[in-house]
């Protein structure tokens, strides 16, 4: 007679158990998810964290829903993969959307297991890490789903300012699912996988009339180029685990610390770069590329830029000065001359309160001509919209360190960090021009009477050209006003860099105690 079968042991019970929730929606579902091109929760958490350095949080998590014949069904993980690891050697809390389980829904626990990794997040002062990859709320659980979204949403608030947040859209987003993303600090988006959109091709379609595909709706390229929701586009799941990594290695753990420093990351000795001497023409209409200038500066010439596809008209990014991280934003003359517009206020004005917030000093690059003219621009707020640049150096407190690289005219040159909006150092090249607006428009409204009156209006008006332009375009004048610190050769601006912001170091600013201000939304 065969001897029977023993009982499992406790252990092999708990093994077995933990063996099927690693599968989630399982075997088949997996091989589907591969078969499309992509990557399961587990296997993006592997490829973003150290390795052997995961431990999870809330495994055997299960929901409490009975409605519409739920109590009979199982969610293995409830969806979504939480705990923490460490990533380049640092901690952080991380949370995946598992679209095996039920689409990547979010039910009330699964939403209880991301909550508890924004709150440990919160409590260590450690970045968090959500790749997204859901359908939105779990419909059958009703309001249930949605207090729980509210829960993501709030927590994401409290945690805005004091530790980096970064979404992965690794998967369809829609609704909920898509606004956690958009209250984090920076949003990566996988080509072809990811979309995002409030609301789906079917109801547009429903509602509107109108046909769009999901990828034309809320792919990458239209995030990226049209809407600005998108920081960095990843060509596939392992490329957004390496941005993510890259980006966090110059950004703090929390608004306490300060940006990790890396002196072995450059080589480069603080010394003259002649190769700036000669980058800006000679013909102010000229343009030229101010990422040569970025790269010539920064560390090892590597520059890490923010936006890059949208708003191109000015340029954002971190990069490094002596191994410690600097927050950079330019305008680029290659790119609308790099006039200020609405967007372009709305890209440069977060990053800049993004940098204040975690103690990244901010370095500024300023060739503008002005704010973008037009009727479409005034009506669509160009007034607000570049007001927030003005609020936004005006109230940051980190070092800011201007350079004047050639136009700086009216507004927009205030907007670009002038010295009266609070730099802490002003430094012109000799190629600057400083004044309330270019030579032609400037002449057209001082010298219009005069011209007209002249006997050879054509004369008289390039005479009066050339007297402004000996005036004004020349960083002379606005030094003499102390409105620059100093007029350097170009090849110095390196040096003239490090030099302030070793000095900065200890910069201490004192605010008039408030609850928060108002910038102009």
């Amino acid at each position: 007679m065969a001897e029977p079968t023993p009982e499992p042991t406790k252990i092999e019970q708990l093994l077995e158990r933990r063996e099927r929730l690693y599968l989630g929606g399982g075997a088949d579902r997996i091989e589907k998810l591969h078969a499309a091109g992509k990557h399961t929760a587990r296997e993006r958490l592997a490829m973003l964290l150290d390795p052997d350095t995961f431990l999870e949080t809330h495994l055997f998590m299960k929901h409490r829903c009975t409605n519409f014949g739920m109590q009979d069904k199982e969610f293995p993980g409830e969806g979504v993969v939480t705990g923490s690891g460490l990533l380049g050697g640092r901690p952080v809390y991380v949370a995946s959307q598992d679209f095996t389980v039920a689409g990547g829904a979010v039910g009330e626990a699964t939403a209880r297991k991301i909550h508890g990794v924004m709150d440990d997040a919160l409590k260590t002062g450690d970045p968090f890490i959500f790749i997204n990859d859901s359908g939105g709320a779990r419909i059958q659980e009703g309001v249930d789903s949605l207090a729980g979204y509210g829960g993501i949403f709030n927590r994401n608030v409290l945690m805005s300012g004091v530790v980096p947040q970064i979404s992965i859209i690794a998967g369809p987003c829609a609704g909920g699912a898509a606004y956690s993303p958009a209250l984090t600090d920076f949003i990566i988006q996988v080509r072809r996988e990811g979309q995002m959109f409030i609301t789906g091709p079917s109801v547009i379609k429903q509602v509107t009339g109108e046909e769009v595909t999901a990828e034309d709706l809320g792919g990458v390229y239209s995030h990226t180029h049209y809407s600005g929701v998108v920081h960095f586009e990843a060509s596939c799941g392992a490329e957004a685990a390496e941005i993510t990594k890259r980006l966090l290695s110059f950004l703090p753990s929390n608004n306490t610390e300060e940006a990790p420093v890396y002196p072995e990351l450059h080589d480069d000795e603080v010394g003259p770069i002649p190769a700036l001497n000669s980058i800006v023409p000679d013909d102010p209409r000229q343009p030229y590329d101010m990422h040569q200038v970025l790269r010539a500066v920064l560390d090892g010439g590597d520059f890490m830029e923010v936006q890059e596809q949208w708003a191109p008209n000015i340029i954002i990014g971190f990069g490094r000065m002596e191994g410690a991280t600097v927050g950079v934003v330019a305008n680029n003359p290659m790119n609308k001359a790099g006039v200020l517009d609405i967007d372009s206020s709305d890209k440069s004005s977060r990053f800049i309160r993004f940098c204040n917030a975690f103690n990244i000093p901010l370095v500024t690059f300023v060739d503008v001509p002005g704010f973008m003219p037009g009727v479409q621009q005034e009506y669509g707020g160009i007034i607000r919209h570049g007001a927030k640049m003005l609020f936004a150096y005006g109230a940051a407190t980190v070092p800011k360190i201007t350079i004047i690289v050639r136009k700086a005219y009216g507004g927009a040159y205030l907007a670009m960090c002038g010295k009266d909006m609070g730099a802490d150092r002003v430094a012109a090249w000799p190629s600057a021009e400083i004044a309330v607006m270019g030579a032609e428009g400037a002449v057209n409204v001082i010298y219009r009477k005069e011209i007209a009156g002249a006997d050879d209006p054509a004369a008289a008006r390039r005479q009066k050209l050339d007297e402004y332009t000996e005036a004004f375009a020349n960083p002379y004048e606005a030094a003499a006003h102390g409105l620059v610190d100093d007029i350097i050769e170009p090849a110095d601006t390196r040096i003239f860099i490090a030099q302030s912001l070793e000095i900065l170091k200890s910069k201490r600013e004192q605010r008039p105690q408030k609850k928060h201000g108002l910038i102009p939304l």
